[in-house]
């Protein structure tokens, strides 16, 4: 039999206390006390085997009962935990204050926390500048809930129509009869592409042309999870970039998510979105010379996306194609609007030549000239954005010599510094391209077909 020298006990108690001290999280801080009860245990069935007359070389009677109050408290912290709703919680965040120069825009300075509903959507306005807190909770029987905010500058700010809304996400998933069978609702983030809005995922300061242009911004929906090995599949029925249906609308879209593991290193996925949407086009004239606005109008997405990362190695890409029925730029010749069409790729390559330095290049493309041009819900020429037809003929009652939309071309290439674990600086130059003179130049109101940005943000997580 193993004897328990006084000595070693006093060692091991002491031992102890300040592991519990120096506990990173709640959850490493009951192993800790889970396992000094697991001992007190031990210790007590031995001295309960041992014959009444043999001498009690394992502990003191001091010693059996610290021990015991260190059980004693280990049950009231997991019984206050639970209590209190911390178990199976986790909370993370993040802010990343950037500076954008744009020189077309003649506009240098630093944005964070800007309302979107101030200033709209645009590629040197998107989804940077945040700060974010996000609250995930998993409960007993595999339930999740999850809340991320986000003021200003979240999918709620879009989605939502007063511009108001700090909620990013909002949703839930809820096992039906296994884990692998999952009911999801809620206010859901478009899952398109490879490209994500948190900053803490993605590589550059700015995002592809795919994200901002061609991919949904969020779904109040519900629908369903199934994870079969690899495998995750997600379909949701729901209001596409609205979180209420307004007067006369009820037509939902379905969207959908499949994505397949491939090994610890890479992957591949699919998404697609069909329904109807708003349709933001000027509308169409009638036969008493009224313009009459549209209603929404059919949209149907599709993209594909891979991945490949190892070690300092990262390779992303994604093809998409999508079109909105009367949502062109340009109308026919007898005043008709036409189909928006488009399709897109876009390829990034990262690398870290030394552990805490890594460069970063990425290549978006465009192609828009159908019809005047027209990208998801940009159904009017955009000359912040390079969208439409040539600006010279944007007002011309010509629809043919307007029927060219310019396709769109983006070169950003950065570096990213890891200055800790939980901080970052990224840098970035972009280079914007459009075969039409669509962007609009603000210092002496002339276009041109390209434009250059220099963004840089420091991006700190937890």
């Amino acid at each position: 039999m193993n004897i328990w020298k006084p000595a070693a006990l006093m060692l091991a108690i002491c031992a102890a206390y300040p592991t519990v001290a120096s506990a990173q999280s709640n959850e490493e801080l009951l192993k800790e006390l889970r396992a000094l009860k697991d001992r007190v245990g031990e210790l007590e069935k031995k001295l309960a085997d041992k014959p009444a007359g043999d001498k009690q070389w394992g502990m003191t009677p001091e010693q059996l009962q610290d021990f015991n109050r260190i059980a004693v408290k280990t049950e009231a912290l997991e019984d206050n935990q639970e209590a209190m709703g911390f178990k199976g919680l986790k909370i993370s965040g993040f802010i990343d204050p950037t500076y954008i120069y744009n020189r077309d825009q003649n506009r240098a300075g630093f944005q964070f926390l800007n309302r979107v509903s101030d200033d709209g959507y645009n590629y040197d306005n998107g989804y940077f500048g945040t700060a974010a807190i996000d609250f995930q909770k998993e409960m007993d029987g595999g339930s999740k809930f999850r809340l991320t905010l986000m003021p200003n500058r979240g999918a709620g700010s879009i989605a939502d129509a007063s511009g108001n809304s700090i909620v990013h996400e909002a949703s839930m998933s809820i096992p039906l009869g296994d884990l692998s069978t999952r009911l999801i609702a809620g206010q859901i983030p478009d899952w398109s592409g490879y490209e994500y809005t948190q900053p803490t995922t993605t590589k550059l300061v700015t995002r592809g042309l795919l994200l901002d242009f061609t991919e949904p911004t969020a779904y109040t929906a519900a629908g369903v999870e199934l994870i079969r090995g690899k495998w995750d599949i997600k379909a949701v029925l729901g209001n596409y970039n609205s979180t209420k249906q307004s007067a006369n609308r009820q037509s939902p879209v379905l969207a959908y998510r499949v994505d397949y593991s491939k090994g610890e290193f890479m992957g591949f996925g699919f998404a697609g979105v069909h329904g109807k949407a708003a349709n933001f086009s000027e509308g169409v004239v009638d036969a008493d010379g009224n313009v009459v606005g549209q209603k929404d109008s059919r949209i149907d997405l599709f993209e594909v996306d891979g991945y490949f990362t190892r070690g300092d190695l990262t390779l992303q890409g994604q093809l998409g194609i999508g079109r909105q029925k009367y949502a062109s730029i340009t109308p026919a010749a007898d005043g008709s609007l036409r189909t928006a069409q488009w399709w897109g790729a876009s390829f990034l390559a990262a690398y870290k030549f030394i552990p805490r330095w890594e460069a970063v290049a990425r290549l978006d493309y465009i192609d828009n000239h159908k019809n005047g041009g027209g990208l998801l819900q940009y159904s009017i020429a955009d000359s912040r954005n390079g969208i439409g037809p040539d600006a010279n003929c944007a007002s011309s009652s010509d629809a043919d010599a307007c029927s060219k939309g310019a396709n769109r071309y983006a070169l950003a290439v950065g570096v990213n510094y890891q200055l800790t674990s939980n901080a970052m600086i990224k840098t970035e130059y972009r280079l914007d391209h459009a075969t039409q003179s669509v962007f609009l130049d603000a210092k002496n109101g002339s276009f041109r077909k390209n434009n250059s940005l220099f963004g840089a943000s420091v991006v700190v997580f937890f």
